[in-house]
């Protein structure tokens, strides 16, 4: 886990999170004074990484109050008290940021800056391009598009091209619907399987979230999302089902990355009592009830979903990237 509570994807933390831990411990030591100018160009040139894992890292250091924006470009380090870091330190001369060979290293990476764009557009994803900005194989680039494949956030048009659909109105309300059907399914059939200790374990953690709900962080409304909808379902035993379930949910994805980068738009979040009364009727065996209770929960979620994607296309903009090209009209057969 970094420095910043997240855990890492696959074996080898994320190239942003490697980058967030090394300058966390340079700022917090005093290496790197207060005052001084962070630009992403001079952090992905230190380290030897892209500009996105760069901006990410700077991100996240100025949401940990190590950094704030500068007046122009860039991050001002703020003042902070002096103090010895865990981590052990690099090697003497600049640190650098080495590429494993392996898709988990940059997957999540490239889901996000997927994600992120899709709230505004279709995008074309070039295997090539993605394999050279991260400077891994072709084969390491083509399991990344497979497994966001495998979750429902690219597809292919009708020339076999890699394509990542617009999240709009349209789609998304298709997504909901394909969701209502299948998942209260899943439910029903995970009910049986499912323990007494795991639903109080997630009545646990919804009490919790529903007592701090005013100052509750998107990490954890992620958590409570995937408590329920992949957790749960998953235990249905129908391994076809949870397929068909997991290629619709890059809602899920979705809102992982606007609950974390954009301000709550609602004074409590909605879904939290939507979730405990599904577990609420989980525990008193009315099993058709819970899938009746979740079916009603994603079918008033459809709007929330519309509501959060509207806000982050009008307030974020986004850097080019070269293995993302902006498609308008979408491409033939796409939603």
């Amino acid at each position: 886990m970094s420095r910043n509570g997240q855990t890492s994807s696959g074996p080898a933390p994320r190239l942003y999170q490697r980058a967030f831990d090394i300058l966390a411990r340079q700022i917090e030591e005093g290496t790197i004074p207060a005052g001084e100018l962070l630009r992403e160009s001079n952090i992905a040139q230190q380290f030897g990484i892209s500009r996105a894992p760069a901006r990410r890292a700077l991100a996240e250091l100025e949401r940990s109050g190590l950094l704030e924006k500068s007046a122009g470009r860039g991050y001002l380090v703020r003042k902070v008290a002096t103090r010895k870091y865990r981590q052990p330190a690099p090697e003497n001369g600049p640190a650098r940021l080495h590429h494993a060979s392996t898709w988990e290293t940059i997957y999540g990476e490239v889901e996000n800056e997927i994600i992120a764009r899709i709230a505004s557009a279709s995008w074309r994803v070039n295997e090539a391009e993605l394999g050279r900005s991260y400077g891994v194989s072709r084969t390491v680039a083509r399991d990344v598009i497979g497994r966001l494949q495998q979750r429902g956030v690219v597809r292919k048009d009708d020339s076999s091209r890699w394509y990542a659909p617009a999240l709009t109105p349209d789609h998304v309300g298709e997504l909901y619907q394909l969701r209502w059907i299948l998942e209260p399914v899943a439910l029903t059939q995970a009910a049986p399987r499912v323990s007494r200790d795991f639903l109080a374990g997630l009545r646990d953690h919804l009490e919790d979230a529903i007592a701090h709900a005013h100052d509750i962080g998107g990490e954890t409304l992620d958590k409570l999302e995937e408590d329920l909808h992949v957790a749960l379902l998953g235990l249905c035993g129908n391994r076809t089902l949870m397929q068909a379930i997991t290629l619709h949910q890059s809602l899920l994805i979705a809102h992982r990355f606007l609950y974390r980068w954009k301000p709550p738009l609602f004074e409590t979040e909605p879904f939290l009592p939507e979730h405990m009364e599904i577990v609420e009727r989980l525990e008193s065996g009315r099993v058709e009830a819970a899938a009746k209770a979740l079916e009603g929960h994603l079918r008033v979620s459809r709007d929330r979903a519309v509501a959060r994607i509207d806000a982050i296309q009008r307030d974020l903009t986004f850097e080019e990237l070269p293995y993302l090209e902006r498609l308008s009209p979408p491409p033939n057969g796409s939603s």
